[in-house]
């Protein structure tokens, strides 16, 4: 979270002069490759909706659901903290000192996502399901060995990538969050520093758009994944290997006889 707002907030402070569109798509990718690195092997769980999946397919007890959620939460929120005091400077020359939600000098969506003015609620809402029901049906993809697998080592490359995709693909109407503790947990955090209620109401009061819509997107992915995928893998019909089973065995004792007897 601190390297994809830091990206942003180089973009809007510079007034695009060191940073645009793209480069922020390609930091936050880059940034969730970075993180699952450094967590994989602990837990790679970065998003609540990711972590619904898991549940969902019996690889989360759902007693931790809520806890891994506040602990997603709570992380972006102080990710939130540390973009703040390190861009400090150039959001104070970059607005004047005046933090606000929208405008020409808007900085409230260097943290949380806002839906673009031509974006109704419904249509937003609708972008989140299907952006969050693509993420997870990757993520599933390749977490599969049963699948075409990614070998090890590189699956938080092939998710950096899928990321990248989903972002320069569906990225127009609100930012793709895609994560409701991405959003959620920068939002309360601009709420406190400055920026103040119109975090919420602004965008017809769309902040509870990319907190619902990825876990329906989550729920709706896996489905999907499971009916679609997952249940038609062909059965192992050897239960070891060919070559193993093509390993030449110890005579028996009759052949041992005939040579034997040849001898």
């Amino acid at each position: 979270m601190f390297l994809t707002q830091g990206s942003v907030a180089q973009a809007v402070t510079s007034e695009e002069n060191k940073g645009n569109f793209f480069t922020t798509y390609l930091a936050s990718s880059l940034a969730v490759t970075i993180a699952v690195y450094v967590a994989g092997n602990v837990s790679a769980h970065l998003n609540p909706a990711f972590s619904l999946a898991m549940c969902l397919v019996g690889r989360l007890p759902w007693a931790k659901l809520p806890i891994y959620c506040f602990v997603q939460l709570l992380s972006a929120f102080c990710a939130s903290g540390a973009t703040y005091i390190l861009y400090y400077d150039a959001l104070q020359h970059y607005t004047g000192g005046n933090l606000t939600v929208t405008g020409p000098k808007e900085t409230a969506s260097i943290f949380a996502t806002y839906p673009s003015p031509y974006l109704s609620l419904s249509n937003g809402f609708l972008d989140q399901v299907l952006g969050t029901w693509m993420l997870i049906v990757g993520l599933l993809a390749i977490l599969d060995r049963r699948n075409k697998g990614v070998p090890a080592g590189l699956e938080p490359v092939v998710v950096g990538l899928l990321i990248l995709t989903i972002g320069l693909a569906m990225g127009a109407n609100c930012g793709c969050p895609l994560n409701p503790a991405r959003d959620l947990g920068p939002r309360l955090f601009t709420y406190f520093a400055g920026w103040g209620p119109d975090v919420f109401s602004a965008g017809n009061s769309w902040w509870w758009v990319p907190v619902v819509a990825p876990m329906v997107g989550a729920t709706l992915g896996t489905a999907t994944y499971q009916l679609l995928v997952a249940l038609h893998h062909p059965e192992d019909s050897e239960p070891f290997p060919k070559v193993l089973a093509s390993q030449p065995t110890a005579p028996d004792s009759a052949t041992l006889a005939q040579l034997e007897c040849k001898l």
